[in-house]
Order: C-alpha cells, then sequence, then structure tokens
C-alpha cells in the first residue's frame, strides 16, 4: 500500500517537476530601445558607437534588446511624428541625438525614458531643469558647446594669428545659440577680432549667409553647432572652399571632410556613453535621479590639406596638441 502511495505521489510531482523547468526556461523578450537620430545617419560611425556601447555591456541585438531606428534626415517637421512611433511601440527607452530630438520625445511623454547623446545644453534648451538631479523621465549627456565657444575662437586666433575678421554662423532657433554669441561676443576684443554675426534660419538661407560675410570682409569663419549645419555640413564646406575663407567647427567630422579646424567634445564616446545610461535604466535606476554628464574626451582635428589649399601655415603649438592631423 506504501508503494503505491508513493509511485502516486511521484507521478503528480513528475509532471510539476517538468512544467517548473520549462517555466525556467522561457525566453526573455528582448527590450525595445528606440534611436531618435535628427543630424546623423545609421551608417555614421557614432551610432555604430551607441551599438558598441550596448555590446560592451552585455547585450546581443535580437537576444536581448531590439533598435528601433528612426532618422528624420535634417527635415524638423518629422521629428514630432518619429519620436510618436517610438512611443507607439512602446520603447522601452529612447535615446536622442539631437536638442530638437529631446525637446520633442519630452513633449510627447512623460513616462518612457530618455537618453540625450549629444545635446548642447540641456539646461537652457528646457529639456532638464538641473544638472546634478534631472527629474522627470529624461537624462544623458551634454556637449557642453556653449562652455567652449571662447576656446574655440582662441584657438582660432592661435592657428591664424593674423585674422581680425570672423564671420559667426549661428541658428536662431537652435536654443543655445544666444548664449554661445553672448560668449563670443564677451571674448572677441581680448583676441583682438570684429565678429560679424550672420543668421541661418532655414538650408536656403546658407547660400546668403557666405554672400553676408564677403559683404563684411570676414576673413576666417566660426560655425556654431546645430543639427541644421551638420545635415548640411557638405553645403558649408563647399561654400567655405569657394570663398577661401578658412574655418573653425565643433565636430570633427567637418575637418574630415575638408573643413581646416575642429575642436569640441567626441561624438562617437558621446554615444558609446549613452548605451551605459540605456544599460542602468533597463536594470531599473530612475533617469531623474541619474546625473546629465559632460564630456570626457575633447578633440582637436586640424586638416593641412585644407590649410595649403588655402595657402595657409598652421603654427607648430596648434599641431602637436592636435588629436588628428589629416595629411
Amino acid at each position: 500500500m506504501i508503494r503505491v502511495l508513493l509511485a502516486f505521489a511521484l507521478a503528480c510531482l513528475i509532471p510539476l517537476g517538468l512544467a517548473s523547468a520549462a517555466d525556467a526556461q522561457q525566453p526573455v523578450s528582448p527590450r525595445l530601445i528606440g534611436v531618435l537620430l535628427v543630424e546623423f545617419s545609421l551608417q555614421s560611425k557614432e551610432p555604430q558607437a551607441f551599438r558598441q556601447g550596448l555590446r560592451d555591456a552585455g547585450y546581443t541585438e535580437g537576444r536581448d534588446v531590439v533598435i528601433e531606428w528612426r532618422s528624420a534626415n535634417g527635415d524638423y517637421a518629422r521629428i514630432p511624428e518619429l519620436a510618436a512611433d517610438l512611443i507607439r511601440r512602446k520603447a522601452d527607452v529612447i535615446v536622442a541625438d539631437s536638442t530638437p530630438g529631446a525637446q520633442a520625445v519630452k513633449r510627447a511623454t512623460s513616462t518612457i525614458p530618455v537618453v540625450m547623446a549629444v545635446i548642447g545644453d540641456p539646461v537652457g534648451s528646457g529639456v532638464v531643469s538641473n544638472m546634478a538631479h534631472p527629474g522627470g523621465n529624461v537624462t544623458g549627456l551634454s556637449t557642453m558647446v556653449v562652455d567652449l565657444s571662447a576656446k574655440r575662437l582662441q584657438l582660432l586666433k592661435e592657428a591664424l594669428p593674423q585674422v581680425v575678421r570672423v564671420a559667426v554662423l549661428w541658428d536662431p532657433a537652435t536654443t543655445w545659440h544666444l548664449k554661445a554669441v553672448q560668449e563670443l561676443k564677451a571674448v572677441a576684443p581680448s583676441l583682438s577680432i570684429e565678429l560679424s554675426f550672420v543668421s541661418v534660419r532655414t538650408p536656403e538661407e546658407i547660400d546668403k549667409a557666405f554672400s553676408a560675410a564677403r559683404r563684411a570682409h570676414a576673413q576666417a569663419l566660426y560655425v556654431l553647432s546645430s543639427a541644421q549645419f551638420g545635415i548640411h555640413r557638405s553645403t558649408l564646406l563647399k561654400l567655405a572652399s569657394k570663398a577661401r575663407l578658412p574655418s573653425m567647427y565643433e565636430q570633427s567630422h567637418f575637418p574630415e571632410e575638408g573643413g581646416l579646424m575642429s575642436y569640441g567634445a567626441n561624438y562617437s564616446d558621446q554615444y558609446r556613453r549613452s548605451a551605459e545610461y540605456v544599460d542602468k535604466i533597463l536594470k531599473g535606476a530612475n533617469p531623474g535621479d541619474l546625473p546629465i554628464e559632460q564630456p570626457t574626451k575633447f578633440e582637436l582635428v586640424v586638416n593641412l590639406k585644407t590649410a595649403k589649399a588655402l595657402g595657409i601655415t598652421i603654427p607648430e603649438s596648434i599641431l602637436l596638441r592636435a588629436d588628428e592631423v589629416i595629411r
């Protein structure tokens, strides 16, 4: 009788054990990461650095995470629609590569975590209220573009000591540009530089901006960073070359594609580090408790081929400090 009872008990337990084992082996659905690109394309090295950052954190695409890429291709009007699409797809976290992108996502959702990859001025643009404790659903990285505005003009003067008139291209629609303009106005007299400010609101105004720079007898060009200028950089570079204007930029892809020089945060590193924020959030961190971080890598890039074409000799002091010299 005892043997019969034991056999019956084992028969009841075996299916339970098999069910438990099956439950333990159920695959976990991959987390959905939305990436909203405005300035960069998926093929650019910067978004690829984000993917590498996820791999470094131990994630495998398709198994642990699925990335939904959305690109506005420079069309600001499409940004709200793309942000809304990622929200409808119930992304676990959304990464934004620009100020307009981060602003659009924040307006559209207060619950889905948002990670800023390369935002110029998070507080000034109204995306967060505090760098140390952003609160809400937004966190990420700043590129410190306003803080570096004066430094960039100083480097331009050191590279071109003879320059006294500089045209500054800026976009009134980029929220932090007005603050950068004030920074430049403050430092220019100490460098014996006279600045002329040329506003560019649409791509169609870029050509007119160079006409204005010529009328101001500018000897060099200083381009404030914006998604619009980044997207239309080939036009900017061609016009600068045609006008024979040595130019200073923030992002390295300008001198890599023919501009004279750039100084600013390493955007690939910013994207890689944004993956660390995504990792923390997927593991349960509250984005509002994660401080906004500043760049840890800055790079000075000089294109000597462009300098030669313009008949410019770059001082050794600049070349020795450059992180990359394109020959």
